[in-house]
Parts: structure tokens; C-alpha cells; sequence
């Protein structure tokens, strides 16, 4: 897939992408690996960054194509007046089917690049709901009211049930096939089984903002292929 696919919307504002997993949505601080603002570069010319998500998380991101819409977008997501809805697959079922995780986030004060839940932290709050409980995973939808570093990872984990293939704060292990189907075969040309689910199990999957004009605009991305047939699995699954 290219750039061109990635891309739901745009207009002369702002381009949305629904970014897969394991790509940088700015460029990191020693630059050496390919980041979508640099793809973006490479087609528009000026791109500016209004916000970001994880490397490992995929979905919706924007950004502006000019400073003025850099200046309107930017404002909104400071002032905390941007819907932001992520979906993903937990390890485990949580005790309730929807809830508030407020609590606070800092930087772990011995691993870099970690987040801990800690009362001196900045404040954090992360709503969640239970889409569908497949008994060894679910599915959640979260909806962040603010935007800490790794936030629904750092508050899943909190909580006990942390997000799936997440090396961070879970145990990082993929997702297998034989592991939900019992009578699973290993196809005579592979000597190992590939994963279905190897990355991370967060999406960025909605977002609703104000356009310059005063429009409300409200974007969707669709999950990438792995985790729908993660889905698609868990629910034959569930099934029998």
C-alpha cells in the first residue's frame, strides 16, 4: 500500500491518514526512519503537525497544509474541544462494561520512554466501553479527554486488562491462530506460524473537529486488515 491509500480525506486545510502501525507520525529526534509527515512532505510540500499518535498505534491523524489551519486545528485540540475515539482488543474482560479511568500519568522515573500512573502526575482521564467480550480478549471503544503519552495503554494496564501485543505495558505477545482455534494446521510450506495480530491492538478510530469555516467535520478510519481478521476470528470463536 502507498501514501495515496492511506489518505480518507482532505481539503485546502488539512489532510487526514489512516496511518498503519510501526510508521512515525513526525520524525523522531535521531530522523534516520521514514515518518508519514515526511510522506506527506514528498507529495504537499508544507505539512504541519497537529498532533500525533504512537508509532505502534494505527489510524487517524491530520494534518494542517498551512499555518493558519495549523494555528485553528492546533487550538482546538489544546482547548480540548476535539472528540478523539480509539478502539481496541484488552487482554482479558474487565468487571464493568464501561467506566472512567481518572489517573494521573508521569514519566516512570527509571525507564525512559515509560509511563506510570502516579499522583504527581499530569492529569488523565480516559473514558472506556466494552464493544464486545470475546472472554480471552475484548473489544473496547475509549474516548480521551486529555492526550498523555501512551495514556489508554498506561490506564488499560492500571486496570489490569492491558491492550494486546503491547511489549510496553502487557506481556507483548501476538495474537495466534491456534491459540483460538483447536483444531488449527500448519500449512505444509510454513515451518512456523506467522502471527494474525503482531502489533500493538490500538486504533485511532475517530475524530470530530471545526474546520476553518465553522463546519463540524467528523472522520472515521477503518481498522487495518490484522485486526479485523483478529475480530473475524475471535467471533467464530465465540460462536461455538
Amino acid at each position: 500500500m502507498q501514501l495515496k491509500d492511506w489518505i480518507i480525506a482532505e481539503n485546502e486545510n488539512w489532510v487526514a491518514v489512516n496511518k498503519p502501525s510501526g510508521l512515525l507520525s513526525i520524525p523522531d529526534r535521531l530522523g534516520k526512519e521514514v515518518s508519514l509527515k515526511s510522506l506527506l512532505k514528498d507529495k504537499y510540500g508544507d505539512i504541519f503537525t497537529v498532533h500525533r499518535i504512537d508509532k505502534d498505534t494505527s489510524g487517524l491523524i491530520i494534518f494542517a497544509k498551512h499555518e493558519a489551519a495549523h494555528k485553528h486545528l492546533s487550538k482546538q485540540f489544546e482547548d480540548r474541544q476535539t472528540r478523539k475515539i480509539y478502539q481496541g482488543l484488552v487482554i482479558g474482560s474487565p468487571a464493568l462494561p464501561k467506566g472512567s479511568l481518572d489517573a494521573p500519568i508521569a514519566e516512570h522515573p527509571a525507564l525512559n520512554g515509560t509511563m506510570i500512573v502516579h499522583r504527581k502526575g499530569k492529569e488523565a482521564l480516559t473514558d472506556y466501553e466494552v464493544l464486545e467480550d470475546f472472554g480471552i480478549y475484548s473489544l473496547l471503544q475509549f474516548r480521551i479527554h486529555t492526550g498523555r503519552t501512551h495514556q489508554i495503554r498506561v490506564h488499560m494496564k492500571d486496570l489490569g486488562h492491558p491492550v494486546v501485543c503491547d511489549p510496553l505495558y502487557g506481556d507483548g505477545k501476538p495474537v495466534l491462530v491456534s491459540s483460538l482455534k483447536s483444531k488449527f494446521k500448519l500449512s505444509k510450506s510454513e515451518e512456523e506460524e506467522r502471527p494474525i495480530l503482531g502489533r500493538l491492538a490500538l486504533h485511532a478510530f475517530q475524530l470530530s473537529f471545526r474546520d476553518m469555516d465553522g463546519h463540524p467535520v467528523e472522520l472515521e478510519a477503518p481498522l487495518h486488515k490484522d485486526m479485523r481478521a483478529t475480530l473475524q476470528q475471535l467471533a467464530k470463536r465465540k460462536k461455538k
